[in-house]
């Protein structure tokens, strides 16, 4: 048996065969988890730099797991605020210094915290968001003209465009700046599967995309309508074209991330069937030396 405590490693498959059963316990609340750390086994096999991760033991039993990446991105499963403030201390002390915190929306705040008393750098709220889980697929009644249509290599040049306009819209910056660098395989995009909706002449009018399963999980992420499309219902058609999709492919949780502010589009999910889950929030930090303590 482990002792107490957080275990952190380099060694990802090590790693996934102590914590891949706790990971696909709760595939739609682990989904960045599941999804981001498949990403990163996948970037290792590849010679890239290898990510921490960690397991907190507990009484014999995993209760929570971190990672961070190499560009300094700190995931984490729930955590009460005292496991985040004993995480924060011990990340501090072996000289960790994560840019971002991304998490279920109490345990990121309490981390936030802790890591602003341990680390002596300062955090600002930037991302906050609903976490949807498909329960009924209910598709739009009528549905919009046309049809959806799964995106090839022939549509690559308008799946870059439509999702870097995107990340305009929702103010996603490093992701602009790795698709106008020509790392789109870098990108969070560059490993997704695409689907259009088509007007009856055969014109994409609406894309979403849609992870790989993992876990049993698929996230449907992003959702894009060029502006000028918007309010014709392409949005939804398309959101459970994509949906489909993934039911088909064999999972048995599709999840979405909406922005708490934009109450047409938590409305649309909820109509085509998605149901609220939890809330999830993201926290950068200011440049601080690490204390221990």
């Amino acid at each position: 048996m482990l002792p107490d405590g957080w275990h952190l490693t380099q060694d990802i498959d090590d790693f996934l065969a102590r914590a891949g059963d706790f990971l696909r316990s709760r595939p739609a609340l682990h989904n960045t988890p599941l999804t981001d750390i498949e990403g990163l086994r996948t970037h290792r096999a590849a010679g890239r730099d290898a990510a921490v991760l960690g397991r907190l033991e507990s009484g014999g039993e995993l209760r929570a797991i971190l990672y961070l990446t190499p560009r300094g991105r700190l995931g984490l499963t729930p955590l009460s605020a005292e496991q985040a403030g004993t995480l924060a201390a011990h990340l501090a002390g072996l000289g960790h210094a994560p840019s971002h915190v991304i998490a279920d929306q109490d345990t990121a705040r309490a981390f936030a915290e802790s890591w602003q008393r341990h680390a002596g750098a300062a955090s600002a709220l930037f991302w906050r968001t609903h976490l949807y889980r498909l329960g009924t697929l209910t598709p739009p009644q009528p549905p919009p003209e046309g049809q959806g249509r799964i995106a090839g290599g022939e549509d690559r040049e308008r799946v870059v465009r439509w999702c870097r306009e995107f990340c305009a819209d929702v103010g996603e910056q490093s992701s602009i700046d790795l698709i106008d660098a020509g790392s789109w395989d870098d990108s969070r995009f560059g490993d997704r599967h695409f689907t259009f909706w088509e007007t009856p002449d055969g014109t994409p009018v609406s894309m979403a995309a849609a992870t790989s399963v993992v876990g049993g999980m698929v996230r449907v992420d992003p959702v894009y309508t060029p502006a000028r499309l918007r309010g014709r219902g392409y949005a939804g058609a398309v959101t459970v074209e994509a949906s489909r999709a993934a039911l088909t492919a064999g999972a048995t949780d599709v999840v979405l991330f909406t922005d708490p502010d934009n109450r047409t589009s938590n409305a649309l999910y909820q109509r085509i069937g998605y149901v609220h889950v939890a809330d999830f929030a993201g926290y950068r930090f200011s440049s601080g030396a690490p204390q221990a303590g």
